[in-house]
């Protein structure tokens, strides 16, 4: 690296530059006052003075040369001090710069060695913070971003396990089906070969929904936004699962004002969202139990409420409900994919609303509520853009 291209030097020669030109100001203005103000004061001093006086003109011309010569030492004195200051001054600069510039560049060069762990891979890199200066911020900034940065990486590898772990399942039956059917333990019949292709939707299922939800993620999903009767859209939804809940013995019932609640969505993303909700109810409901969709009106968005009196959900869990592939209790998994909450929360936040769960704890129910805007609000939604109330 050239010389002058180094920070360090830019700033030492910076600060050199300003003692410099202070150095010769100081100079001008000592030579300009001995030189030329000074003199020719004293010299209408001396004119003032001898002018009321019996001083001789011999005498007059001694006290001027005395005068004169004191004015020559004073001028020495003055160069001499200016020099001493100037020097002085050079030496005070460049420690300060370098003091300066090593403050400056400690955290930059910090900054650059830990910018590089990063880039090999280490995310757990972090800078240390002191004080609250612009460095101070630059380094709080840096170790957002290197949190972020961790955050990332930490779902990606845990998204790649949990993929490995949902296809490994199926994948494992398959291959046990295939063995027996080579080694003759298993026939090859109809039954056989449905319990394959069983294993095969499973899958297919897990990749559509992953691609769905990067898709949503992103911001790249397709959305046809309609007017159109919430009501009668979740009475088809419950009537889709009839015969589930008739099998299950669970009743499921709409609940709410009778006349029609219009909002302005995606009617096929709703019915997407409403069948993920009330399949998680089955799923979780006892024989015997209730499960009902209540229908409401907050504000400017309509309110639709999934509430079950199933297993209930941990208070430490609620806050990961909508995390991808997780589950409050595997041992009850109806053999989903794990990430329809994660799909459906951000089809709702695509079409302006909100999801949320709640619930008291184990053996309490749960209940899932989600929001969209209603008809009447459309214009200013489409302008202002979506938005949502806490549920």
């Amino acid at each position: 690296m050239s010389f002058w291209r180094q920070l360090r030097w830019r700033i030492v020669g910076a600060n050199m530059l300003v003692v410099l030109v202070g150095v010769v100001v100081v100079l001008l203005a000592a030579t300009l006052i001995t030189r030329a103000l000074l003199p020719e004061s004293l010299a209408q001093q001396a004119e003032a003075l001898f002018a009321g006086s019996n001083i001789s003109a011999a005498d007059q011309q001694a006290l001027l040369d005395a005068a004169s010569n004191l004015l020559e030492t004073f001028r020495g004195t003055i160069l001499v001090a200016v020099a001493v200051a100037a020097l002085s001054a050079v030496v005070v600069g460049l420690v300060a710069s370098m003091l300066l510039a090593r403050q400056i560049l400690r955290p930059l060069t910090q900054l650059a060695h830990s910018s590089q762990r990063i880039a090999s891979g280490h995310y757990d890199e972090r800078m240390p913070v002191g004080g609250s200066d612009e460095l101070a911020q630059m380094a709080t900034s840096f170790n957002q971003m290197a949190e972020a940065l961790d955050q990332v990486e930490q779902t990606r590898v845990t998204l790649i396990g949990d993929v490995s772990h949902e296809l490994r399942t199926p994948l494992t039956s398959l291959s046990g089906y295939l063995e027996g059917m080579l080694d003759g333990v298993f026939p090859d019949t109809e039954e056989t070969l449905g319990l394959m292709y069983g294993e095969v939707r499973r899958m297919r299922r897990l990749v559509d929904d992953l691609q769905t939800l990067s898709r949503v993620e992103a911001g790249q999903i397709s959305l046809h936004m309609g007017t159109f009767d919430l009501r009668a859209l979740a009475e088809r939804a419950v009537s889709k699962l009839q015969p589930q809940w008739q099998m299950q013995d669970v009743s499921v019932a709409v609940k709410g004002p009778q006349q029609q609640l219009l909002v302005y969505a995606d009617p096929d993303r709703v019915d997407q969202i409403l069948l993920n909700l009330l399949g998680n109810a089955l799923a979780n409901t006892p024989e015997g139990g209730e499960i009902t969709v209540r229908l409401g009106q907050d504000g400017r968005f309509a309110r639709v409420d999934v509430v079950d009196n199933g297993a209930g959900i941990p208070a430490e869990q609620l806050p990961f409900l909508f995390e991808r592939f997780f589950r409050a209790d595997r041992s009850r998994s109806s053999g989903g994919s794990g990430i329809g909450l994660t799909i459906s929360r951000h089809l709702v936040w695509a079409m302006g609303g909100d999801l949320a769960a709640y619930s008291d704890g184990p053996g309490t129910g749960s209940k899932f509520s989600f929001t969209l805007p209603t008809a009447r609000n459309v214009t200013q939604w489409t302008t202002q853009g979506a938005g949502s109330d806490d549920p």
